[in-house]
């Protein structure tokens, strides 16, 4: 069989680790070690954290939706039945960027929802 030497590979894993270590305090960014554990923690928070981003920006929507419901005289849950009977298709991000940015817009989704 031919002799492997793994020199050069081993270095090249070694030093992608070290690269996605760059910031890190402590031995964290230069130990090999103590930087794939420190990555590991990471790319988990990381990827657990785009999931909750997502659920913490839709609750914000709502809230804002909802402050901005109340001012009309209607809850969050009539406005969003209403939507749905009217086939206004909004989604909660332009229905919360409307309700802050351009009210007045916004007031005659509600009048429409109010309608029926």
């Amino acid at each position: 069989m031919v002799r492997v030497k793994r020199g050069v590979s081993a270095h090249k894993r070694k030093k992608a680790i070290l690269i996605h270590a760059k910031g890190f305090r402590l031995g964290r960014k230069s130990k090999y070690r103590l930087a794939k554990e420190a990555l590991m923690k990471a790319w988990t928070y990381a990827y657990r954290d785009r999931k909750t981003k997502k659920r913490d920006f839709r609750r914000l929507w709502q809230i804002q939706i909802n402050a901005a419901c109340r001012e009309q005289g209607l809850p969050y849950n009539k406005f969003i039945a209403g939507l749905k009977k009217n086939k206004i298709e909004l989604d909660r991000k332009i229905l919360s960027e409307l309700a802050k940015d351009y009210p007045l817009i916004f007031k005659k989704i509600v009048e429409k929802v109010k309608e029926k």
